[in-house]
């Protein structure tokens, strides 16, 4: 569910009109409902009602620190993969005991940020950034919480650039590994063994693989427990899905996965963290665009839009879907014709749809494109010079802009021309 609706026949985000905002910021821009956002928080918090936990939003699904703000206010924790990512957290308020650093290429710089200025725990990814981290900790005279990111070897049954818990893959360690790297933590100065970490990737859609990757952990943790170690916190990562497509069945719910962690893993006696982002972020935001021209081909029509691939990736860079609907309701039975939706970046790989069937949008008509709150803004660039795109939060019957759309001045000032090349 979000709260993007038509109401008297234009889309609104909960209660603006949206065409009142693309007037205003222009198009493309990234909007943002604060009521969607903080449903979804709460919809995971209820589903883990019943054993203690704490949900750590992924800062890298969006991570405007308008939007931390808001989700830690409400309670979030915030699952953060670089320095940049907990800067941005603590600038939106949120304390480091509610900060989980996760990672597979963490620097020692980074770590010895977050240890100077809190953390909650560091979720360890190789054997090398564990004897590195513990010469750090050491060396400042700390003791760092931290768990261990084992790789189950379960096929998360998604795409290929979002899985994460293959053996293949790069992320976390063997878990036939575990035990002695857990020997080898009890050895060190300066780490402290609270718990186990475990992520198979992103946008699943079955709980099956969630099943496997729990049980293993599981029986991890009462290997581990019968070797010493005093497991209390089990991070379970993020990655239940959200429906792209409208016409699609509907991933499992929040409460069905709260559902399968207690039975796998709720007579453990452990506090549960998990990180999801996408779920909290994707339907919560829309991008808007703007028909700059309709185009015949050659047995094909286009609709070319001011909104590109530097805009919003995922189309290119995982043949994404995203439903797109005009900001005015077409009226019943309205007629509709295929079209390939492109952007204007000097590639053919700008291409956001093909022969998706759309009613009548005039030139200078505005379109959404739904469920882009999550890995859109955050993926953005400023490919071809074009500015990156500007973000808004609306809240009732409130709005902002959140981040403002730089000018070209302020692009290109950000480059120098060393004075060797500066004209006579």
């Amino acid at each position: 569910m979000d709260h993007f609706l038509y109401r008297d026949g234009v889309l609104h985000a909960e209660d603006v009109p949206l065409p009142e905002i693309a007037a205003s910021v222009g198009t493309p821009a990234y909007v943002y409902s604060a009521a969607t956002l903080l449903r979804h928080l709460r919809l995971f918090d209820e589903a883990l009602a019943p054993l203690p936990h704490l949900v750590c939003y992924a800062v890298k699904a969006a991570g405007n620190v308008a939007i931390l703000k808001l989700l830690g206010d409400a309670g979030a924790g915030m699952d953060v993969v670089s320095e940049g990512e907990y800067r941005r957290a603590r600038a939106a308020g949120i304390p480091g005991e509610r900060i989980v650093f996760s990672g597979v290429g963490k620097t020692r710089a980074e770590m010895a940020h977050v240890l100077r200025n809190g953390i909650r725990q560091i979720n360890l990814e190789s054997e090398p950034e564990m004897r590195a981290l513990s010469e750090i900790a050491a060396s400042m005279g700390v003791e760092v919480p931290v768990t261990v990111r084992v790789n189950p070897d379960v096929d998360a049954k998604t795409h290929e650039k979002i899985s994460t818990g293959l053996a293949e893959n790069k992320f976390g360690i063997p878990i036939a590994r575990a035990r002695a790297v857990y020997a080898e933590i009890a050895r060190l100065p300066g780490l402290r063994a609270v718990g186990i970490d475990v992520h198979i990737g992103s946008q699943l859609t079955d709980l099956q693989p969630f099943r496997e990757a729990y049980a293993k952990v599981a029986d991890l943790t009462m290997a581990l427990r019968a070797d010493g170690h005093r497991i209390e916190r089990l991070d379970l990562g993020g990655g239940l899905g959200i429906p792209y497509a409208r016409s699609n069945l509907a991933p499992p719910l929040p409460s069905d996965y709260g559902a399968l962690v207690r039975e796998t893993v709720g007579h453990l006696g452990c506090e549960i963290e998990i990180e999801p982002g996408r779920l909290i972020a994707g339907n919560a935001g829309i991008l808007l665009a703007s028909v700059v021209w309709r185009k015949g081909g050659e047995g094909r029509d286009f609709l070319i839009l001011d909104a590109a691939m530097n805009d919003l990736v995922r189309p290119a860079m995982y043949g994404a879907h995203h439903d797109i609907v005009p900001l005015h309701e077409p009226a019943p039975g309205a007629e509709t014709a295929p079209y390939d939706v492109v952007g204007p970046v000097c590639e053919t790989g700008d291409t956001f749809c093909k022969a998706r069937e759309l009613p009548h949008v005039p030139e200078g008509g505005v379109l959404a494109f739904r469920s882009a709150g999550a890995y859109g803004a955050t993926m953005a660039s400023e490919y071809n010079a074009r500015p990156l795109v500007p973000e808004v939060l609306v809240q009732g019957s409130d709005w902002a802009v959140i981040r403002p759309r730089p000018s070209y001045e302020e692009m290109i000032g950000r480059e120098a021309i060393p004075d060797w090349l500066a004209a006579p």
